[in-house]
């Protein structure tokens, strides 16, 4: 796999793909001609070990055999309780060598088409090879229980992170809460009566284990305390 860029300051559309698939609690399986299947529990295993990608068959194979069209959805939830918690769609379709079916024991292969990332940015396909390409993020299948922690036991400590924001966020949130941690940095929601808005702090470097995502968090703390003038935002 190619390494992840060191200077890069957020995900790539294909890190979302990936850290959705890796930390998915659930998805939407579709099939032509068949109600839409709704998978849940999917924790300790996550979506990729219901279903199974691989590149697409040879054209000329002796026996392909007969295939299914499916249409995987997931929805990207924020855990903290923000406005607006859907942060990004993702789609992925290919074929099934037969309906997909909850009571497999096993892993279902699933011959991979294109994977379809959206957020508020847009729409973007992601490639097989891209996704091959791209390193997990340590901190995907922790970011819930990362964020909320952050609210429930520091929420004191979130507003002080607007010190960091540059220009300065205009007056007048009602709420400041974490939206997003990824390997690249922290995003957080402000919300404003009948808006809000979203600024990014990234990290000092890039995460590589998930040890070191609490010293980054806390760097960014440290950084925002020394900031020298006062955040009067919420005031």
């Amino acid at each position: 796999m190619r390494p992840f860029n060191s200077r890069a300051t957020q995900p790539t559309p294909a890190e979302r793909v990936l850290s959705i698939l890796t930390a998915a609690h659930s998805m939407t399986v579709v099939s032509d001609g068949l109600d839409p299947v709704e998978v849940h529990r999917l924790d300790g295993t996550a979506a990729m070990g219901h279903i199974h990608l691989h590149e697409p068959s040879e054209a000329d194979s002796p026996h392909p055999g007969p295939r299914v069209p499916v249409r995987l959805e997931f929805t990207d939830i924020a855990p903290t309780p923000v406005r607006d918690r859907t942060r990004a769609r993702v789609t992925v379709t290919g074929l099934l060598a037969a309906p997909y079916s909850t009571d497999a024991a096993e892993s279902t292969c699933m011959e991979f088409g294109q994977a379809v990332f959206e957020d508020h940015r847009g729409r973007t396909f992601v490639t097989l090879d891209t996704l091959q390409d791209t390193d997990p993020d340590p901190i995907a299948t922790s970011e819930a229980g990362m964020l909320t922690h952050l609210v429930d036991d520091h929420g004191e400590l979130v507003p002080l992170l607007l010190r960091l924001v540059q220009p300065q966020p205009a007056k007048g949130a009602t709420r400041v809460l974490p939206l997003a941690m990824d390997r690249y940095g922290v995003t957080l929601r402000l919300e404003y009566p009948g808006a809000h808005r979203d600024v990014r702090l990234p990290f000092a470097k890039p995460v590589a284990r998930l040890d070191q995502a609490g010293p980054q968090i806390h760097a960014l703390l440290a950084a925002a305390r020394r900031a020298s003038h006062r955040n009067q935002l919420l005031t």
